[in-house]
């Protein structure tokens, strides 16, 4: 049995932890960043774009990725500061962001969109069949949704989940209500949820979390979306890049690049993987694009 005080004790620990890293959002170097990541928010450097991303490990990849093409490639200084979705959009809107590749559409970040989007450029999609909802391991006797409520005591009637500020995080809540679920929602991050699922997985216990594809953790461990007869969760998502506005005036050879930036499965998986291993999300990318110079090479047409 996973049981409340394993779950909770792992919890604690790993968001303490986390903690240290959301006190550099608006400024300090964050870990795996380049140094500059932790220009604060609203200081205009010329010659840098500033990027913005939530603790995602699909943001995280793709923008430190970005990162990396803007730099070494045409010729920028950049830097990246990891920020909850609220603060993202607003960055956007207000202009003290210059660009961000991690927007969910047309259901996880739409209101958002919905508040800025009328202040925020659309650049394209960078990831197609992006999915979120509601994930157990496969050895888990579960299906559905519909069927949680009847074996609740075997996951301790908790969900694991994110930062309160995601979108998979207002879906769940919606889900609980509509499904009448006897379930609570823990707010938690996207480490300290991995960290518990991992916990769990060693030891064959049952667990639910918030899941979305791409993520690494597809790769480590057998896992499944649980059915949503519902269709809380919605379909298949595009992840959408964005930008404050001016910027293809501003630093056109940037907003050609992020216009043209696209990633197959395989090749986010790839980058996410390797900083899921220990690597440093910049050395990562780094790393990615000198094996991939073809697929960069026409992001920069």
């Amino acid at each position: 049995m996973f049981t409340k005080k394993r779950i909770m004790a792992s919890l604690l620990v790993i968001v303490l932890g986390v903690g240290l890293v959301f006190t550099g959002c608006t400024g300090g170097e964050t870990p795996g960043d380049d140094p500059t990541a932790g220009t604060p928010a609203g200081e205009t450097t010329t010659g840098t774009i500033k990027l913005g991303y939530v603790q995602w490990a699909c943001a995280e990849a793709s923008v430190h990725l970005a990162q990396a093409v803007i730099m070494d490639k045409l010729g920028y200084d950049a830097t990246v500061t990891p920020l909850e979705a609220g603060g993202l959009y607003a960055g956007l809107a207000d202009g003290d962001l210059d660009a961000e590749t991690t927007t969910w559409l047309p259901i996880t970040h739409q209101d958002y969109l919905e508040q800025y989007g009328a202040e925020i450029d659309d650049y394209g999609p960078l990831y197609h069949g992006a999915r979120i909802g509601l994930v157990v391991p496969t050895y888990v006797d579960v299906d559905s949704i519909e069927e949680l409520n009847a074996v609740a005591d075997k996951f301790d009637g908790r969900i694991v989940g994110i930062d309160g500020g995601a979108g998979i995080m207002s879906a769940t809540e919606q889900a609980i209500a509509d499904y009448g679920l006897n379930f609570e929602l823990l707010e938690s991050s996207d480490m300290a949820m991995t960290a518990a699922l991992a916990d769990a997985y060693m030891e064959e216990e049952w667990i639910v979390v918030t899941g979305w594809t791409p993520h690494w953790k597809f790769a480590s461990y057998d896992l499944k979306f649980l059915e949503d007869p519902q269709e809380v969760y919605g379909g298949a998502e595009d992840i959408v890049v964005m930008a404050r506005q001016g910027l293809d005036e501003d630093a056109p050879e940037v907003a050609n690049f992020l216009k043209n930036y696209y990633l197959e499965d395989y090749q986010l998986g790839a980058v996410i993987g390797a900083i899921a291993d220990g690597a440093k999300p910049l050395d990562a990318a780094r790393d990615w694009i000198a094996e991939n110079e073809d697929v960069v090479a026409g992001w920069l047409q």
